[in-house]
Order: C-alpha cells, then sequence, then structure tokens
C-alpha cells in the first residue's frame, strides 16, 4: 500500500490544526514553508510518475465496511496536474498576504492549508462519497475565510455562495448515492460507480446527468448557476478570491471529467450538446457584461466566468483536442487569474480605489508592475506564446470540429477578451497619474516574489506546453477510449 498520496493530502491538515491549536503568531512562515514542503513533494511525485501507467500512488483501505466505503485515493495525469496546480498556486497565496496584517494569522493561514487538504483530497479520490466529504470539506474554509476578512455585504454575499454551492452538492450527493444503490455489491468504489451508471436506462441517466451537472456547474460556474460568483470573487479578500479563482473552480471541471462523462454516457450523448450551448452562452454574457465593468476586480471575476465557459464547451466535444485543451488551460487560469486579482489588490491596496475611472498613470512611477501586468495580461487575452494561447487554440480548434457555429461563437473569446483588458488596462495604466495614483509605489520584495514566477510560468507553458500534455494525455485517452468502447457495445 503506497501512502504518498495519503501523506500529500494530510500534512497540510495537520500543521493546519497546530495553528488552530497552538494560535502560533509565526503562522504565515509555517503556512508558507508548509506549502513548498507539499511543493516540492509534488514534483518529486511528478518525476516519479510513469505516465504509461494508469492510477498510480494508490492508497486503498476499507473504512465503513457495512457502507461499501473506502478510504480509496490515487492519482494518474489529469488529477496529478491537477493537485499540482494546487501546490503551486498556494505558496504564491500566502505569500501574497505577507504585506496584509490580519488579526488572527493562525486563523487565516490555518484554513488556507484546510482547503488546500480538501482540493488535494477532492482530485486524488477513488471513492464517490470520499469525494463528496472532501468536496463538501473545501467550502467549509473559504466560507470562513470570505465571511471573515470579506468586504462589504460579506455577510449575506457569502450566505448566497454557502446556499448555493451547498444545494448543488446535495444533487451531487443523490445521484451518488443513486448509483451506490445499483452497484452489485453496494459500493461507492468510482469503477462499480462507472459500470453502474453506465448499466442504467437513459431516463436514469439523464436524472444522474443533470444531478451531477448542476453540482458541476455551480462550482465553475457556468451560465445560468453563475450568479453567485462576481459578488462573492469582489467582496472575498484578495487570498479568497485567488483560491477560489485559481484552484476551488477547477474542481466542477474536473467533476465532468472524472465523475460526469465516464459515469452516464448515453445522457451524455443526448445532454451534452444543451451543456456547450450553456457554456458558450456564459463566454458571451460574461464576455458583454465584462466590457462595461467600471471595478477591475468585478471585471477579472467576469473574464473568468468566460473563460471557464470555454474550457467547458471545448471539454464536453470529448475529444483529445478538446479535454486536453481543458487541461492545460486549467493551468493557464489557475496561474493567470491568481496573478490579476493580486495585481488588482496591489493597486488597492495603495490607492483605496478599484475603479478604473479614478486611476490612470501607474506605469509612469510603477515600470516593475506594469512589465509583469502586461505579460500576465497578454496570456489571458491568449497572445502566441504565452500559456493562454495554447489551451484556447485547442479548445476553440476542437469546438470548431464538433460544429462551426459554436466554434465560431465561442472563438469570440478571444475578441471580446482582449478590448476589455487592454482598455481596461489602458485607464487604469496608462495617462496621467492623478491625486489617487501620484503616490503609488513600485513592486515590493514579496510583490515580486508572486508576480515574477507567475511570468516565467506562464512563458513557458507557452513555449514548452508538451510537458504538461504529455502527462495528461494517456489518462484522457484512455477515458475518451472507454466512452467510445461503451457507444459502440450499445449500438
Amino acid at each position: 500500500m503506497n501512502f504518498t498520496t495519503l501523506i500529500l493530502i494530510f500534512f497540510p491538515f495537520l500543521i493546519a490544526l497546530v495553528l488552530f491549536a497552538f494560535r502560533l503568531q509565526q503562522a504565515k512562515w509555517i503556512a508558507l514553508i508548509t506549502s513548498l514542503l507539499e511543493l516540492a513533494f509534488s514534483f518529486y511525485m511528478l518525476f516519479q510518475f510513469n505516465k504509461n501507467e494508469s492510477v498510480q500512488f494508490v492508497f486503498n483501505l476499507p473504512w465503513i465496511t457495512s457502507l461499501g466505503l473506502s478510504f480509496s485515493v490515487g492519482l494518474d495525469g489529469i488529477s496529478l496536474l491537477l493537485v499540482l496546480l494546487t501546490n503551486v498556486l498556494v505558496p504564491f497565496i500566502i505569500l501574497s498576504s505577507f504585506g496584509k496584517t490580519y488579526g488572527t494569522p493562525f486563523t487565516f493561514s490555518g484554513l488556507i492549508l484546510t482547503m488546500q487538504s480538501a482540493l488535494i483530497g477532492v482530485f486524488a479520490a477513488r471513492d464517490g462519497l470520499l469525494f463528496y466529504l472532501f468536496w463538501e470539506m473545501a467550502l467549509i474554509p473559504i466560507y470562513f475565510i470570505c465571511l471573515i476578512w470579506g468586504g462589504e455585504n460579506r455577510g449575506r454575499i457569502t450566505l448566497k455562495f454557502f446556499i448555493y454551492t451547498l444545494a448543488g452538492s446535495l444533487f451531487m450527493l443523490i445521484a451518488l448515492v443513486y448509483l451506490y444503490l445499483h452497484t452489485p455489491n453496494k459500493t461507492f468504489d468510482i469503477i462499480a460507480l462507472y459500470e453502474a451508471g453506465r448499466a442504467l436506462p437513459i431516463h436514469d441517466q439523464n436524472l444522474i446527468f443533470w444531478g451531477l451537472f448542476v453540482a458541476f456547474a455551480i462550482k465553475m460556474p457556468v451560465f445560468p448557476f453563475h450568479t453567485w460568483q462576481p459578488d462573492t470573487y469582489t467582496v472575498a479578500p484578495a487570498q479568497g478570491t485567488m483560491l477560489l479563482s485559481g484552484i476551488m473552480l477547477k474542481m466542477g471541471i474536473y467533476g465532468l471529467i472524472r465523475w460526469l462523462v465516464p459515469v452516464v454516457p448515453l445522457a451524455f450523448k443526448e445532454w451534452g450538446s444543451t451543456a456547450i450551448v450553456l457554456s458558450v452562452i456564459g463566454i458571451i454574457y460574461a464576455s458583454a457584461i465584462a466590457l462595461v465593468q467600471k471595478d477591475y476586480k468585478r471585471l477579472i471575476a467576469y473574464s473568468s466566468i468566460a473563460h471557464v465557459g470555454l474550457i467547458a464547451a471545448g471539454l464536453l466535444t470529448w475529444t483529445t483536442l478538446g479535454v486536453q485543451g481543458a487541461m492545460i488551460q486549467m493551468l493557464s487560469h489557475g496561474i493567470i487569474a491568481v496573478g490579476l486579482f493580486f495585481i488588482v489588490e496591489i493597486i488597492f491596496e495603495r490607492t483605496k480605489s478599484r475603479s478604473l475611472d479614478e486611476l490612470g498613470g501607474i506605469r509612469n512611477i510603477a515600470p516593475s508592475l506594469t512589465a509583469v501586468f502586461i505579460i500576465i495580461m497578454l496570456g489571458s487575452v491568449a497572445l502566441p506564446l504565452t500559456s493562454g494561447f495554447v489551451g484556447e487554440f485547442l479548445l476553440i480548434n476542437s469546438l470548431f470540429q464538433y460544429q462551426y457555429l459554436i466554434g465560431g461563437v465561442a472563438g469570440l473569446t478571444i475578441i471580446l477578451g482582449a478590448v476589455y483588458m487592454l482598455v481596461a488596462f489602458q485607464r487604469a495604466m496608462s495617462g496621467e497619474t492623478n491625486l489617487i495614483t501620484s503616490t503609488f509605489t513600485d513592486l515590493t520584495i514579496s510583490e515580486k516574489l508572486v508576480l515574477f514566477p507567475i511570468v516565467i510560468i506562464i512563458l513557458l507553458m507557452g513555449i514548452f506546453p508538451n510537458f504538461i500534455l504529455d502527462v495528461s494525455e494517456p489518462a484522457v485517452n484512455n477515458l475518451i477510449l472507454q466512452l467510445n468502447q461503451t457507444a459502440a457495445a450499445i449500438k
């Protein structure tokens, strides 16, 4: 039995318990060191990973035998990349908080580490109920982060977010229990759930499809399940927004890949096109609203909805191009979103404003910030040789092959994204300084330690994307092959 994945999941949680228990004032440094150790361990696993094998680093221990529940975790190429994304971003998120004073740093840092554990658990779970438990566990720390350290109206907005996601999770739980009841040995094992779902008649598969899709669509979010997102992203503290946009929304996309499409192939064939259309509507809808936003943070929140809509649409074509595009774009979006939200936080901390009407002239007195901002923004609008280009090219290509009209409409995300991002950059950074921006200072050392590596990652992913695509390709091809074989057997 391999304990590697188990250590990866529970090490941050154990340190979080220490922070909570002893109320350590050096909590940020302890959390940062913990997250860096997690990152180093993740790279060790990456170098040990054999891309030609399926699930690796497996730990499987019977847990509640009367319910058929096992503590079963393991990683394939898909889940390994998302674990790596989580462990790359968490140190940046913790380091980004060093310039801000929180009254109870041990609570703040402990909640981030708890969420890190839950996120890794979601990506590693090989048992349906265990997946659900980690899914719910991830909600609790981000709820308290937003509630305690959020901005104006945080109570009402955070409660809406909590109710939305909890309601979606209930639909998922019902779907998983229904699948469990149709397994021969009454188990939540992922393979048994796959077989049970594929054996269901079309009517039952349709119910399972929508039960799971609603839960995952809320988490991403996809139109029309997105209404909690802009307010929550805007009111959350910067680190909370980074966790939500950089990592947590990937839970929903991962759910589509791992727990929806392979489980109910007949329902996916019937309703997949509807889900694609909803995703594409979300692209245009969110982009249009982003065009008229005055609040910089809110603009990036709507931009996130548009990018996630493209990821979901391309993924749901269920081709190698689409799923591989979704994989690399998930990583790219996570890195870029953390960079953009941190830059907006830097601007807000120095000017006490996020209004584009009140900013201007920052590039004249902050050359380092301007340089990194330009590269991260160009990654967001999919400039060639940046990480954003590779993913969006694969996704749009897959949608064109699926249907020309849908591909053409989805492709508008690049044009619209370029418009609202470049216009916002011009209004905030160009022109002459004013009373609000005249005292603006350039990046501090801790801010450079966050933003400079993000810029490097964006460029490296754009120039050498095969390193990522090669890790996930065997697992992606295996899932696509399984679905094709199931469809052929049904015919």
